[in-house]
C-alpha cells in the first residue's frame, strides 16, 4: 500500500528557511533521517520510503505553492493512488508556532496552496496536517512573515517540530487518520 504525502513550499534558496515551507523542511528531514535523498522529477523533487510494509512517496513540489494542486494531481494519478491516502503537509497561521491539526478534509483556510489544490482536484476531501507557525507580525506583514526566517527560539525548536510532524504522517499511513488524530492534534508546545 502506498501513501501521497506532500509537503508544500517555495523552491528556491530565498525560502528555503522560512515558514511558509515547513512542509518541505519536514519531508528534508524525514528523508535525511531515514538516509535516502530526494531526486529531481516531473513537478518535483521525490523520495520513497518503505516503512512497516508500507511505500510513502515524499513529494516537494517545484511548481511554487500557488500551483501546488498540479504536482498533486499528477502524482495521484501517475501512481494511481485514491485519494485516501494524500496527505498534505502545511504552514499555519492560525495555529501557535508548535501546534498541529490533521484533518480528513476541510476548506482552504485562505492557504493559496491548499486552494489550488482544492481547485484542481475539484474537492476538498483529502487529508492535511497544519502546522503552526504563529502570527507574531504587525498589521500588514503577514508576507514578510510568512516569508521569512524563523526566530532564534524558533530555530531551536524546530528539529523537534519536524520530527513529530514526520511522525504524524508516518501514523497517517500505518495508523489511519482516526488515530493518527488523536494522538498528534495536541496543544503540544515545543520548547527545548
Amino acid at each position: 500500500m502506498s501513501f501521497l504525502i506532500v509537503g508544500l513550499g517555495n523552491i528556491g534558496a530565498e525560502y528555503a528557511d522560512t515558514r511558509h515551507n515547513i512542509g518541505f523542511s519536514v519531508l528534508e528531514a524525514w528523508v535525511k533521517a531515514s538516509n535516502t535523498v530526494f531526486t529531481n522529477v516531473r513537478y518535483g523533487a521525490r523520495a520513497d520510503l518503505r516503512v512497516k510494509g508500507k511505500t510513502f512517496i515524499l513529494i516537494k513540489p517545484s511548481t511554487y505553492m500557488n500551483l501546488s494542486g498540479k504536482a498533486v494531481n499528477y502524482w495521484l494519478q501517475a501512481e494511481k493512488i485514491p485519494i485516501e491516502q494524500l496527505l498534505v503537509i502545511v504552514d499555519d497561521l492560525a495555529l501557535p508556532f508548535g501546534v498541529m491539526r490533521m484533518r480528513g478534509q476541510g476548506s482552504d483556510g485562505g492557504h493559496n496552496g491548499l486552494r489550488h489544490i482544492n481547485e484542481t482536484l475539484g474537492h476538498q476531501n483529502y487529508a492535511r496536517l497544519r502546522v503552526g507557525i504563529g502570527n507574531e507580525f504587525s498589521e500588514g506583514e503577514q508576507v514578510d512573515y510568512v516569508l521569512g526566517e524563523w526566530g532564534a527560539e524558533e530555530k531551536k525548536a524546530l528539529p523537534a517540530l519536524l520530527e513529530r510532524v514526520a511522525d504524524a504522517a508516518k501514523a497517517f499511513g500505518l495508523q489511519g487518520i482516526d488515530r493518527a488524530m488523536n494522538v498528534y492534534n495536541t496543544n503540544l508546545f515545543l520548547k527545548n
